[in-house]
């Protein structure tokens, strides 16, 4: 489809930015429905090139130098293409152009006349405003804009705008009228009688009612006119321009014209006494005005007594300052001394910088090349976050596996506990008789294994008729507690103690390995952190070290194994003495209850009290007789465990407390363990992370990793092998154990799938790095 080529609309407009944009949006909406383009005619101001404004007010242009004179039409160019880049964007789609009218000696609204001509221009949009540019004096303005209708050809249809309204141009009787689309008038122009030729007609008018006058007389009224009319001519002019410069303009941005007495106007319906008259009286306004002045004049004077009042304290400063340009001046030789030097020191920092140049210049080609090798880093980068993002899809999947297999886990772990708990009341309920998970020592085994007895390896005594000492049987790290034969047990309660060790199978019980009759001593499995009342109680620093979760979770482990005893059939086991020193702590801190009795006086509650009491020790370190107020309990909590959270510490403590009740029947052991669990939590998802547990005691292998001893030998491992039941053991003491008829685990003591032992090189090689960097 071809283009349909655009009618042109031409707009003159000035550089007043609302006049103009208020033009050329009617021009806009005037074509809105038609394919236009708009050509912007755009004069120089001619007022700026005769005046200039400056603070002092307006000057003319020779009284500033032409140096700034340039500096002033470079701002007032800079301003005006602003101003057009202006009026172009207001267009927006409809294409736009300006053309900028050549400065000439030429009126501007003569101008506009020869441009329409020439370049044809059929439809012309001109703002009122536009003629400012040429004059400050309403009157040219309109009667510009009146000279323009008048001239322009026939082809041109002119629309004049003011305040952004059409307006419309007519004459009448002499005289030009401008109005608006609703009849009202906007201004309007009368002819310009020259008082020359006012004076003229009525000396010609006296002339012609004198009867017969002369030639002579003729011509001395002619010269006596030229005389008058000269003299009223020039003031009138200058009153007439001040007058018109100074109070009545049209005020052609919102187009409202303020009527003035801007011309000597004189109706032409007067005979010549009444125009004498009138003109006498004009003379005599004109006197008055120049009394006024007068006036003026004196009152200026006054003020230039002052001004030279003010000139001679000038000029005194003038000569202060004279006498401290003198100073200055000498100063300035001083200071011109120091420049040079200043000089000097310039070159050589010039060549310097030349130096540095030099370098720079490598700087930049080692920065381009460092440059392209960042661009290839940039984009192994991008291949990496794609491939990192993969790999982050990929570990969320995974996350979400381990979840549902720690969930199954949970609950693998908790039928397990339910089925040891159930053998294990299943054993204790069995008809008495020796088991086959413990063995009787001889005599010799016992002397070798606690090196007959040594002072070196005895524990702690418990009492006048007990000793404890730590022996090793079969590379097992054991403790041999000996009644001395001063005790009142006889042959058959020794065996009955041992028959009942035998029978009862818990994780938190101390286990039984076996017992010597012959030595009336009885071994039990080594706890390497000694008893729960040395962890609370004792004044060395580095003994304060179970922390909160460590606490928690040994309630729940004795109330487990309290509650184990007390379910025990056909009748429950009372421990009848537990408190801290009877509670023995492994390598890992879990605890172990130790000193069961055959028979026992004491009933149910007293365990569940001593429990309770047990409770509040670990709560806050001490040893409490009763029940405390949660305000003290709140106060006394033991910050060596690390900071406590607060509702399961409270939750706790009033476990401790319903313990102290005479209507308790039974362990709270299901509490208990919940407190447990959500204490788990809360260190899972490091909520409320615990502090970092430390052993108490420690022995010779303190400083080796757990996982690297043998959980039967109690040493490093040096050919680890992995069993059905998943831990790792020295291959040596599993195939003992097994060869001896043992189908259980040792550390579980359930059944194993199969007796099939694993080399676990992995474990295997840890051990040895580890073992290289201890002898490094």
């Amino acid at each position: 489809m071809e283009n349909i080529p655009t009618e042109k609309v031409y707009v003159a407009i000035g550089t007043d930015w609302g006049d103009g944009f208020s033009t050329l949006q009617w021009t806009l909406r005037k074509w809105s429905n038609h394919g236009i383009s708009i050509v912007i005619l755009h004069a120089a101001n001619t007022i700026c090139k005769d005046y200039v404004y400056t603070p002092l007010g307006r000057l003319p242009s020779s009284s500033v130098s032409e140096e700034k004179l340039m500096v002033l039409e470079k701002s007032e160019e800079a301003k005006s293409d602003k101003i057009l880049s202006q009026y172009i964007a207001f267009c927006g789609r409809v294409k736009a152009e300006v053309i900028k009218l050549e400065n000439n000696d030429q009126p501007l609204h003569k101008q506009i006349v020869e441009v329409i001509s020439s370049l044809r221009i059929t439809k012309l949009v001109m703002s009122l405003a536009f003629m400012k540019l040429s004059s400050w004096k309403s009157r040219t303005v309109i009667s510009g804009t009146f000279y323009v209708l008048r001239q322009k050809p026939d082809f041109c249809n002119l629309f004049v705008i003011c305040g952004g309204r059409l307006v419309f141009l007519r004459e009448e009787n002499e005289q030009g009228f401008i109005e608006d689309d609703r009849g009202m008038m906007v201004a309007k122009l009368r002819k310009n009688h020259s008082i020359k030729t006012w004076f003229g007609k009525t000396c010609l008018e006296n002339a012609a009612n004198n009867s017969s006058p002369s030639s002579s007389g003729i011509n001395d009224s002619a010269h006596q006119w030229e005389k008058w009319s000269q003299e009223i001519e020039q003031y009138a002019n200058e009153l007439l321009s001040i007058h018109e410069a100074e109070e009545g303009k049209i005020d052609l941005d919102t187009g409202i014209f303020k009527e003035r007495p801007t011309e000597l106007y004189m109706p032409e319906n007067m005979d010549a006494a009444e125009r004498i008259q009138f003109l006498k009286r004009r003379i005599q306004t004109a006197q008055h005005t120049i009394q006024l002045k007068k006036q003026q004049a004196h009152a200026a004077k006054k003020q230039r007594e002052k001004a030279e009042w003010a000139i001679s304290i000038c000029n005194s400063k003038a000569e202060e300052l004279e006498a401290s340009i003198n100073e200055e001046v000498v100063k300035n030789i001083d200071l011109n001394k120091e420049l040079d030097s200043r000089k000097r020191e310039l070159n050589e920092l010039g060549s310097e910088v030349e130096e540095k140049r030099s370098k720079l210049n490598s700087i930049l080609e080692l920065q381009k090349e460092l440059s392209q090798k960042l661009q290839l880093s940039t984009s192994a980068k991008a291949r990496a976050e794609v491939q990192l993002e993969k790999a982050v899809r990929t570990r969320a999947e995974m996350v979400q596996e381990i979840e549902e297999l720690r969930k199954n886990r949970d609950v693998l772990q908790r039928r397990i506990e339910f089925c040891k708990e159930k053998d294990a009341i299943a054993k204790v309920s069995k008809s008495y008789g020796f088991g086959s998970d413990y063995r009787e020592f001889s005599a010799a085994e016992i002397k070798a294994a606690t090196e007959d007895f040594s002072q070196r390896l005895r524990l702690k005594s418990v009492g006048r008729l007990t000793n404890v000492y730590r022996g090793r049987i079969n590379h097992i790290t054991v403790a041999i507690k000996t009644y001395s034969s001063e005790h009142t047990w006889s042959k058959e309660g020794f065996t009955t103690m041992v028959k009942l060790l035998s029978q009862v199978r818990h994780p938190n019980l101390l286990a039984m390995i076996g017992f010597c009759s012959e030595l009336n001593c009885i071994v039990y499995e080594y706890m390497h952190n000694g008893s729960l009342n040395d962890a609370l109680h004792s004044t060395e620093t580095s003994s304060r070290s179970l922390s909160w979760h460590a606490r928690i979770r040994i309630a729940a482990e004795i109330s487990s194994a309290l509650g184990f005893l007390h379910k025990v059939k056909p009748m429950p086991i009372i421990h009848g003495n537990l408190k801290p020193s009877n509670i023995l702590l492994d390598r890992n801190n879990v605890a172990r209850i130790n000193s069961l009795m055959a028979a026992s006086s004491s009933d149910i509650k007293s365990d569940i009290q001593a429990f309770g009491n047990l409770v509040l020790q670990l709560l806050t370190g001490k040893n409490w007789t009763a029940a405390m107020d949660t305000a003290t309990a709140v106060d006394e909590l033991d910050h060596s465990a690390g900071r406590w959270p607060m509702v399961l510490a409270m939750e706790l403590y009033s476990i401790a407390v319903r313990c102290f009740d005479e209507s308790i029947a039974a362990m709270p052991t299901s509490e208990v363990n919940n407190v447990k669990q959500r204490a788990d939590e809360l260190v899972t998802n490091c909520e409320f992370p615990a502090p970092i547990e430390m052993s108490i005691y420690v022995d010779d292998l303190s400083n080796v990793p757990s996982a690297f001893l043998c959980p039967i030998y109690q040493d490093v491992m040096q050919n680890p092998h992995l069993a059905s039941d998943g831990y790792s053991y020295e291959l040596k003491a599993i195939d003992e154990w097994l060869k001896t008829g043992h189908d259980t685990s040792p550390m579980t003591n359930l059944r194993l799938k199969h007796k099939l032992l694993i080399p676990n090189h992995n474990l295997r090689s840890l051990i040895q790095d580890w073992q290289n960097k201890r002898s490094a």
